[in-house]
C-alpha cells in the first residue's frame, strides 16, 4: 500500500542472528550511533522530533551488544502482511489498463520480470545496510554519495509518495461524484457542485485529510493498512465476480449507441451488410490480444513498477522481524511478493476480459459505464473512498518528514513550520490531481522516475558503493552493476516514450 505505513514499525536494532557469531562480519556498525541520536560521521542526523515520532522510539541507537538489546518482536506471518500492505495499492486498478495495451502474453511477461527485479533489488539493499550500518533510506544515500545522496534518496521517496498521494485522491475525484449520484438517485441534480470531483476533491482534502494529517504521531492510524487490504481484496472479488455477469460488449447505452453507429458507417463505405459488419466488429472487440504495440504500451512498465514499490517499508519490516535475518526477510519478501503477483494478475486479467480494449486507466471508474452494474459497486466504491482517504495521512507523514529533514535539519519542532509544509504538500497534490488529465499520466511519470530509482538505480547503487567487501570484479557486484544500467535504460526510456506521447496528444489536440 504506501510507504508510509512504516511510521507504525517500533524500530530496534538488527540483528541477524544473535546465535550466528561466525558471521559477525555482515553486523551492523551500531557503535557508529550514540544513544538517542543517531549520527552520521560524527554530525546529527535525525534529531527532527517529527522524525522521531514516526519511528516512535529512537531505540536505532543501542548498541548491539548491550544487555539491553531488544530484538524483533513481529512474527513472520504479521511481517508478511505488513509488507504485502506496503506493496498493494491504488496501482492494482491501472493493471488493466496496462494489460489492455501489451496484451496478455507480454503482460504476463513483464509482470514476472518487475517482480523478480523487485525482489533482486530488496536483496541488495537488506545487504547494503547491513553492510552500510542504517537502516534508514536517507542515511544509506548519505553514507554512499554524501549529500547527492541523500537528496536523491529524499527525493525519490519523496516523489513516490506524492505519487501515491495523487493516485488516491484521483480515486476521490473520480469515484466520489459518481457515489454521489447514485445515493441521492433522481433527486440529484446534473452540474452541480456536489458532482463535481474538482470540488469534491478540495473539500475531502482540507476539511478531512488536513486535519489528521497535522497531527504529530500518526502511528495509530496504521489499522487503515488492513483495511485497505481487505478492500483491495474484495474489490478482485467482485471483479472477478463480475466478469461472468457483464458480457461484451454489452456494457451500457452509450457504448452500444457507437458501436452501432461505426457499423452503419462502415456498411455504407464498404456496401457489405450491417448485420455481417457489426458481427465481425464485435467478435474482433470481444477476442482477446496476447501481444499489442500502441501508443500506451509505454505506460505498461512504470504502472508496473508503480505497483510493486514497498523497499522505503523494507528495513523498518526488517528492523521488528522476530528471530530476524536476511534469509528469514527475503522469505518474508518471497511470500509477500507471491501473493500480491496473484493478486495483481487475477485484478489485471479479469478486469482486461470484461472490457477488453475498453478498459479506463482506472479500472473501478470504468464500470461506472455499464447500465445496472448493480448495488456491490456503490459498496465496492465506498470501501475503496474510505480506505483511501484514511491511507492519505499516513502517506504525507514521511514526505513531510523528509523535507524537514532537508531544509531544516537539527531544528527544533515548530508547529507553524509543521502546518505549512502539510498545507503546501497537500496543495501542490490537489493542483495535480486537478489538472493531470488522467490518473495514467501519474502512474507513467512517477513509475518511470522515482519508481525506477526505488526500484533499480538506489539499490544497486548503494549497493556498489558500500559493499566494500566485494570486489568490483566479483558476480555480486557486476549483477548489481547491470541491474543499474538496466535501471538507467528503463527510466530514461520510458520517461523519453512518455514524453514524446504527451507531445503527440497535444499536438493532436491542437489540430
Amino acid at each position: 500500500m504506501t510507504k508510509a505505513e512504516m511510521g507504525r514499525f517500533n524500530i530496534s536494532p538488527d540483528e541477524d542472528s544473535i546465535s550466528n557469531s561466525s558471521n559477525s562480519n555482515e553486523d551492523f556498525l551500531y557503535s557508529d550511533f550514540p544513544v538517542k541520536k543517531l549520527t552520521i560521521n560524527g554530525g546529527p542526523y535525525d534529531t527532527d522530533p517529527e522524525n522521531q515520532n514516526f519511528l516512535l522510539e529512537p531505540t536505532l541507537a543501542k548498541k548491539k551488544y548491550e544487555p539491553a538489546y531488544i530484538p524483533g518482536t513481529t512474527s513472520f506471518g504479521m511481517s508478511v502482511f505488513n509488507l504485502s500492505n506496503a506493496i498493494v495499492g491504488s496501482g492494482i486498478l491501472g493493471l488493466s489498463y496496462a494489460m489492455a495495451n501489451t496484451g496478455i502474453a507480454l503482460f504476463m511477461i513483464l509482470l514476472v520480470f518487475v517482480a523478480i527485479f523487485s525482489l533482486y533489488s530488496i536483496h541488495l539493499l537488506l545487504k547494503t545496510a547491513k553492510e552500510g550500518g542504517s537502516l534508514l533510506y536517507e542515511q544509506l544515500g548519505f553514507k554512499a554519495f554524501g549529500f547527492f545522496g541523500k537528496c536523491a534518496a529524499s527525493g525519490s521517496v519523496t516523489m513516490q509518495n506524492i505519487g501515491a498521494m495523487s493516485s488516491y485522491l484521483y480515486i476521490v475525484k473520480y469515484e466520489l461524484p459518481l457515489v454521489i449520484k447514485e445515493l441521492m438517485g433522481s433527486s440529484a441534480v446534473e452540474g452541480a457542485w456536489y458532482l463535481n470531483g474538482d470540488y469534491l476533491v478540495v473539500l475531502v482534502s482540507f476539511f478531512l485529510i488536513l486535519p489528521l494529517s497535522l497531527l504529530r504521531n500518526l502511528g495509530y492510524l496504521g489499522y487503515t493498512s488492513g483495511l485497505s487490504l481487505m478492500c483491495m481484496v474484495f474489490f478482485l472479488i467482485v471483479v472477478i465476480y463480475k466478469k461472468f455477469q457483464i458480457m461484451c460488449p454489452d456494457w451500457g447505452y452509450h457504448d452500444e449507441l457507437n458501436i452501432t453507429l461505426n457499423n452503419t458507417l462502415s456498411a455504407l463505405v464498404t456496401h457489405a451488410p450491417t448485420h455481417e459488419v457489426e458481427h465481425n466488429e464485435t467478435d474482433d472487440m470481444c477476442t482477446p490480444k496476447y501481444f499489442v504495440f500502441n501508443s500506451q504500451t509505454v505506460y505498461a512498465v512504470p504502472i508496473l513498477t508503480f505497483s510493486f514499490v514497498c523497499h522505503p517499508a523494507v528495513l523498518p519490516i526488517y528492523q521488528e522481524l522476530k528471530d530476524r535475518s536476511r534469509k528469514r526477510m527475503m522469505n518474508v519478501s518471497n511470500v509477500s511478493f507471491f501473493a500480491m503477483f496473484l493478486m495483481y494478475l487475477l485484478a489485471a486479467l479479469f478486469g482486461y476480459l470484461t472490457f477488453y480494449g475498453n478498459v479506463e486507466p482506472e479500472l473501478l471508474h470504468t464500470y461506472s459505464k455499464v447500465v445496472g452494474a448493480g448495488v456491490i459497486f456503490i459498496v465496492v466504491r465506498l470501501a475503496v473512498l474510505v480506505a483511501v482517504t484514511l491511507t492519505v495521512p499516513i502517506v504525507v507523514f514521511p514526505i513531510r518528514s523528509s523535507i524537514t529533514e532537508l531544509l531544516f535539519s537539527g531544528r527544533e519542532f515548530a508547529m507553524w513550520r509543521h502546518c505549512l509544509i502539510t498545507f503546501l504538500i497537500l496543495s501542490f497534490t490537489n493542483v495535480l490531481v486537478i489538472f493531470v488529465p488522467t490518473i495514467r499520466d501519474i502512474f507513467g511519470f512517477i513509475g518511470a522516475s522515482a519508481a525506477a530509482m526505488l526500484v533499480f538505480i538506489l539499490p544497486s547503487a548503494f549497493y556498489i558503493k558500500l559493499v566494500k567487501k566485494e570486489s568490483m570484479k566479483s558476480v555480486q557486484k557486476i549483477g548489481a552493476m547491470l541491474f543499474l544500467v538496466s535501471g538507467f535504460i528503463v527510466m530514461i526510456g520510458s520517461m523519453t516514450l512518455i514524453i514524446m506521447d504527451w507531445v503527440h496528444n497535444a499536438t493532436s489536440d491542437g489540430h
